[in-house]
């Protein structure tokens, strides 16, 4: 349970930055929130759904290690996909990155999301490991 008045730290890794609308992660208490990641990058775009999961997690996996924990405290992950066809190839990325126990996930088929060319976006939250 959390405190009446939990103190937010931002989770920003290096070379990112946050904007005006967005923080790429929040930490409170033990808990560590990674906002919704797109498998979109503008160096070497990757039009595949392996590939834009891929990309989506290492960000996830990036907030994650900026905050102290690692994609092995994954609690719950949440993916938007725009076609269902692409489920498939979606889950064989996503394996790789939680080749063990996998966190609870949901995964919603969406009309679009805001960066055209996007084919999923991923959200997870993780715990901070026990010291």
């Amino acid at each position: 349970m959390l405190a009446q008045n939990p103190k937010r730290e931002a989770i920003i890794p290096a070379g990112t930055s946050a904007s005006p609308t967005l923080t790429p992660g929040i930490k409170v208490g033990n808990l560590v929130y990674a906002a919704g990641q797109l498998g979109t990058r503008r160096e070497n775009p990757d039009t595949t759904i392996q590939g834009q999961t891929r990309i989506a997690l290492e960000n996830t996996k990036k907030v994650f290690e900026a905050a102290g924990t690692n994609m092995a405290h994954a609690l719950k992950c949440t993916v938007f996909l725009i076609d269902v066809k692409d489920f498939g190839g979606m889950n064989q990325a996503y394996r790789e990155f939680f080749p063990d126990t996998p966190p609870a996930r949901t995964t919603v088929v969406v009309a679009a999301l805001v960066v055209p060319g996007a084919k999923v976006e991923i959200e997870c939250l993780a715990a901070m490991p026990a010291n």
